[in-house]
């Protein structure tokens, strides 16, 4: 199976994939894992993306519709990815459809967690404290959620009328959260 899981920097996204692909086996792509890897690396590519994301914007739709592609065309993950942060935008969440039906597969998952502003930012600065993000300061943190938020409306409204669509309150305790993830997964 194939499962996008989105929601506003700081919503738990990563923790949940992780939980999502040790039960299920599946291969997490994070494009924020992707964006950073690159960064690390200090390739042409790393190099846009710091400069990028140290402003608080997000990466180009190009870029990490590149990332992507290499990762959906690799046979050994096919019909098992867990999309974690990836679609953020329409022309992103069109991309995806695109590859993954050149490629023969669906998605047959998506969940929202939605989680209010203030937990978002309580929970970040925790992170900071815990993982000495350089993209986790205040100032960003709120230009992050904001054009999230922004961004992600249409992609919202693109998601929401299908059917295998799911909003989940985002704010409670982990293991609640995963367990109905997991309820609907198992279906």
């Amino acid at each position: 199976m194939n499962v996008i899981i989105f929601g506003p920097p700081g919503a738990g996204k990563g923790t949940q994939a992780i939980n999502i692909v040790n039960k299920f086996n599946l291969h997490q792509v994070s494009t924020g894992d992707l964006l950073r890897k690159e960064v690390k690396n200090q390739t042409e590519i790393g190099r846009d993306i710091e400069n990028t994301i140290s402003k608080g914007d997000f990466a180009t739709d190009e870029i990490v519709n590149e990332l992507i592609k290499k990762i959906i065309f690799d046979q050994d993950k096919k019909n098992k990815l867990i999309f974690d942060g990836y679609p953020r935008s329409l022309s992103q969440a069109k991309n995806l459809d695109s590859l993954l039906s050149s490629s023969n597969q669906k998605i047959d998952f998506i969940f929202f967690l939605n989680v209010k502003k203030d937990i978002i930012i309580k929970r970040i600065e925790k992170r900071k404290e815990l993982e000495k993000r350089s993209d986790d300061n205040f100032a960003t943190i709120i230009k992050r959620y904001d054009t999230y938020m922004e961004t992600t409306k249409p992609v919202l409204d693109f998601y929401s009328k299908k059917s295998n669509f799911y909003e989940i309150d985002g704010s409670g305790e982990i293991d609640e959260i995963s367990s109905k993830i997991e309820q609907i997964l198992s279906v």
